[in-house]
């Protein structure tokens, strides 16, 4: 069995990769934090090339591919840091195409997909979403609540910016009341929302774990690099078992939303979990490798340490995402039992 991308899955990555190397430099994540705006040009390129609407269906306005395509940017995505829509409006086109009426995805999914009207998604306590990602320039808003979900136009929400520790995008408070439930299956699109923004963290992970690795071979200490010593190559292995470990979980979890649905939502919880710790914890972690340089704002690896913080808050948290897989465990136990 192989389990590799196909050859369309891996021009799909390198693409990527060389792209958003030249899009998105640390240098352009620094400049859009500083002027709290995001790179129009580089924002066009993307829709250019159809992205935004790589994991919706032809019939909806996109290109009809699967979410390991949409995962597969993702990952790159988060590698380079890039201070982009993408994330919010790929989590809308998910929701809507899911959950979504007829008359709703013909509203909007063309418009995700091509990048002319931007979505994103917030969970919901009484009303208020607390943290959105790009809501102030958002054309629908998805609010998610006790397994529900509603449809709100941007003009008939109160949305409130607020500052985050990520600067590199965009968050607000939004409140709404009314607006269009999405009768379909919210559970369904709201596991594929966790996988993307999974798959994110796992490029933040994967870039943070690189730095550190060149970081610990060129640094030397007493004439020997310091990548030489227990303390310091233990703590990169650590790093690497937790950020291939996370993106297992995350292209298990994709996989299963385009070939085994039945088997996503444990998938999705598994993914969620570990890429939020895996973000978190190697992020974390290339800062101690880096040493007195790694809390210095000059660095870089502060962009990806507060992207993966912000990130991991998103959506589910992972002690529900923990629920759910014990949840799943017992029920699969009692069954064989």
């Amino acid at each position: 069995m192989n389990f590799d991308f196909t050859d369309d899955q891996h021009e799909i990555k390198r693409t990527a990769r060389e792209l958003l190397a030249k899009r998105s430099p640390f240098e352009r994540v620094r400049e859009a934090a500083e002027s709290a705006t995001y790179d129009d040009a580089a924002w066009q390129e993307l829709t250019g090339l159809g992205w935004p609407g790589i994991a919706i269906a032809e019939a909806n306005g996109g290109q009809g591919l699967g979410t390991v395509e949409l995962v597969i940017l993702l990952e790159e995505l988060g590698y380079s840091c890039a201070a982009s829509p993408f994330l919010s409006n790929a989590l809308a086109g998910l929701l809507i195409e899911q959950a979504g009426s007829d008359d709703q995805r013909e509203r909007w999914l063309g418009a995700i997909a091509g990048g002319t009207a931007t979505g994103t998604v917030g969970m919901a306590v009484d009303g208020v979403a607390q943290l959105v990602p790009d809501a102030d320039a958002a054309a629908v808003i998805v609010l998610v609540a006790d397994g529900a979900a509603t449809l709100v136009e941007r003009g008939a929400a109160e949305v409130e910016v607020v500052e985050t520790i990520d600067p590199t995008r965009r968050f607000a408070r939004v409140g709404a009341t009314g607006g269009e439930p999405l009768a379909g299956d919210v559970a369904a699109g709201l596991a594929r929302c966790e996988t993307a923004l999974a798959a994110e963290m796992i490029g933040v992970a994967q870039r943070a774990m690189e730095m550190s690795v060149e970081y610990a071979k060129d640094r030397k200490q007493f004439g020997t690099p310091i990548g030489a010593y227990q303390a310091v190559s233990h703590r990169c292995a650590q790093m690497l078992l937790e950020t291939e470990g996370a993106r297992s979980a995350t292209y298990f979890a994709a996989w299963a939303a385009d070939a085994d649905p039945a088997q996503l939502p444990l998938g999705a919880a598994m993914a969620k979990a570990a890429a939020a710790d895996a973000a978190r914890n190697v992020t974390a972690s290339a800062i101690q490798v880096h040493g007195g340089i790694g809390f210095t704002w000059e660095a870089d690896l502060h962009w990806l340490y507060k992207r993966a913080q912000v990130d991991a808050a998103l959506l589910t948290g992972s002690r529900e995402q923990r629920r759910r897989i014990t949840r799943a465990s017992a029920a699969a136990g009692a069954a064989i039992a």
